[in-house]
């Protein structure tokens, strides 16, 4: 599978569409199968602020940006992964990846189901958690599991998503530092988002693809720092911190078979004994 990540800064004055579609372009050019935008990529990352203003942004699937989407992969050739701020109905709001296939055809949909509550990421003001549970895109070049930034802290859901097949877990992502954290502070931050991602990748046996936004917006800096891992949690392809980029990988699918008969982390997993995740906390906790 051939995939590409589509990093970018969102600033108020450029479109962010004609951007993505120059990027999408780019990226079918040099010959992606797959193309995933980062985490809300029609626009500013907006709540990084609790403003009823922004539900206007919402659009219901399918909608504008969808059949936009569609024509350029059909057009092109490609299927494309894309975040978006998805209204269902009124006053019920999705942070949503879709799948666009080489058809044009809306073909799988997710939403984000761990929904952050903290300073300039103030999403649960906006959005419902998801309700499709965990699931995968079945794509020309093999099995995407569609998962979404604050998703990418749990490793319940990356073990789901893979135990549903998945071969590539996709992260479209919008994660920055804030004005007032130190040099220490955004170092540890970035290494702690880059180790619990490859760790999914490891324990599972399939590849990460994370994508990131770049820019200040408000008082945040996305990191950007996209990047894709093998099974063994080598990172294969790095973008930048502070820049765009057509961030290209290949991902050669037959590698996750012999990783996981090294490395049979699924073979003597002990399910008979993992009720406890069920439950907030266990008897006894505090």
């Amino acid at each position: 599978m051939k995939i590409a990540l589509l990093q970018h800064a969102c600033p108020p004055t450029q479109d962010p569409w004609s951007v993505t579609a120059d990027m999408i372009r780019d990226a079918a050019g040099r010959g992606a199968e797959l193309v995933v935008t980062q985490e809300l990529f029609a626009g500013p990352y907006f709540p990084v602020v609790e403003d009823p203003a922004s539900f206007a942004l919402a659009e219901p699937i399918p909608g504008p940006t969808t059949r936009a989407l569609s024509g350029l992969a059909r057009e092109l050739g490609v299927e494309i992964s894309a975040s978006l701020f998805e209204r269902r109905a009124e006053g019920v709001y999705h942070n949503t990846s879709v799948l666009i296939d080489a058809a044009g055809e809306l073909a799988g949909r997710y939403r984000k189901m761990h929904i952050p509550d903290d300073p300039g990421f103030y999403e649960k003001y906006y959005f419902t958690p998801g309700d499709l549970g965990f699931t995968t895109f079945v794509t020309r070049g093999g099995v995407a599991g569609p998962l979404i930034c604050w998703d990418q802290w749990f490793p319940e859901a990356a073990r789901l998503t893979a135990m549903r097949g998945a071969q590539v877990l996709l992260y479209p992502t919008a994660i920055g530092w804030l004005a007032d954290e130190s040099a220490d502070e955004h170092r540890q931050q970035r290494d702690a988002w880059i180790t619990v991602q490859r760790s999914h990748a490891i324990t599972n046996g399939v590849y990460v693809a994370a994508v990131n936004r770049v820019g200040v917006e408000g008082r945040t800096t996305f990191w950007g720092s996209s990047f894709v891992c093998d099974p063994a949690g080598q990172v294969i392809a790095e973008a930048p911190v502070d820049e765009p980029c057509v961030l290209m990988a290949d991902c050669d699918l037959d590698r996750i078979s012999p990783q996981r008969q090294a490395w049979p982390f699924l073979r003597d997993r002990r399910i008979d004994a993992y009720d406890g995740l069920t439950r907030r906390l266990l008897d006894g906790d505090a």
